[in-house]
């Protein structure tokens, strides 16, 4: 695997973008607050283990960095098919559908619903305060997907992640990688205080479309269900 011998130089974060993350995220406490317990009791209910999903990243400059998720996965399930996924996707350049669209045994209740909303990205706003990530900028990278860029490729990570981005709310799922990538460096060039402050605005809608999306994806694999259900039933009575 491919390794990162020479880091990526870094713009910095200018203060008008750490001001308008911490200033965001306060003026939101008193609502994300109930939604973060409110989150914690579902997971808690559904499944056993940790509420929290860490997982290594890669941020500005190259540098690795611990990611903080919401668990929606049962404890003890194999990345691996992630890894896997993304590959195909990459290889065959299609558009990059989430390997949860076609359903997943590994994730628990309700964790589609928190995929979908976004709210198991919630504790990366310690990410935030931290500095690790911003509310925009382009998706953290994991390590073993690092190997996939180019040297030219690597003026992605001349600005600091975020939770959302440009390429979030460009279509996102129904991008290919290498238009992902085009997106998050057309970010890095164009940064400014007003191309954030309107990719926060569109990250509503955007999420309430995904949303949509994956309860019309739910209702279409019942209905598919219960053709086959309808099929064999058939098939029996005729036997």
């Amino acid at each position: 695997m491919k390794t990162i011998t020479h880091p990526v130089p870094g713009s910095g974060t200018p203060l008008w973008k750490r001001g308008l993350d911490i200033g965001l995220i306060l003026f939101a406490l008193p609502l994300l607050i109930p939604v973060v317990l409110a989150t914690c009791a579902i997971i808690r209910l559904v499944s056993k283990g940790p509420l929290l999903f860490k997982q290594e990243r890669i941020g500005r400059g190259g540098e690795k960095f611990m990611c903080f998720k919401f668990r929606t996965m049962f404890t003890g399930t194999n990345s691996g098919s992630h890894e896997g996924h993304l590959r195909r996707l990459i290889e065959s350049n299609a558009p990059m559908t989430k390997l949860d669209a076609g359903g997943d045994k590994r994730i628990i209740p309700f964790g589609v619903f928190l995929r979908a909303t976004g709210l198991d990205e919630l504790p990366q706003l310690m990410n935030v305060f931290r500095g690790d990530m911003s509310l925009v900028g382009p998706r953290p990278c994991l390590p073993y997907e690092f190997q996939y860029y180019s040297r030219e490729e690597y003026e992605r990570f001349s600005v600091v992640p975020g939770l959302t981005g440009l390429w979030q709310v460009s279509g996102k799922n129904r991008t290919t990688f290498k238009e992902m990538i085009r997106l998050d460096i057309e970010y890095s060039r164009r940064r400014s205080l007003g191309l954030d402050v309107e990719i926060i605005f569109k990250t509503i809608p955007t999420l309430l479309s995904q949303v949509k999306d994956s309860r019309g994806k739910k209702g279409a694999e019942k209905v598919i269900s219960l053709k086959e259900e309808g099929i064999l039933s058939a098939r029996v009575a005729n036997q």
